[in-house]
């Protein structure tokens, strides 16, 4: 059984999980309040759900404790476009931040002694995990049009 729900789009499962384990490129987060906002920040995705971190005061962390829907996308601004985009529920968990933050510099910067992962590690216990899952998503991919 698949880990999320396919709406439309080419990509079988298999072709959206490696899309999703293999980007390097921000997730663009969408939450709701008096007005939108679109956030960009590191993810992983696990098979089941993405991962993402950010600091527990956070606009993105408020809004997500009074209301848990969120839109996202992960797709590169150059050609060839092609990418996911989706809905999920986003679940804040401060425990989790130690396990996910490290995996995020991984990802993103490949190397934990540099200065900004320094900076980030040092800051941890101001950090919360968010685990996106429910995922309903959309597929594109305009490859053989470019």
């Amino acid at each position: 059984m698949d880990s999320f729900d396919i709406r439309s789009g080419p990509w079988s499962a298999d072709q959206i999980d490696a899309h999703l384990r293999s980007a390097t490129i921000p997730i663009r987060l969408a939450s709701s309040g008096t007005y939108p906002l679109v956030q960009s920040l590191w993810f992983t995705f696990d098979g089941t759900a993405l991962w993402c971190a950010t600091p527990r005061d956070s606009v993105l962390s408020k809004r997500l404790v009074r209301a848990n829907g969120i839109g996202f996308e992960i797709a590169a601004d150059t050609p060839p476009y092609l990418g996911v985009r989706g809905t999920g529920r986003a679940q804040l968990l401060p425990s989790d931040a130690a396990t996910v933050l490290p995996q995020l510099i991984d990802k993103y910067l490949g190397d934990q002694t540099v200065p900004l992962a320094k900076w980030l590690l040092s800051r941890l216990d101001e950090e919360v995990a968010i685990r996106i899952d429910s995922l309903t998503l959309t597929s594109w991919d305009y490859s053989s049009r470019m």
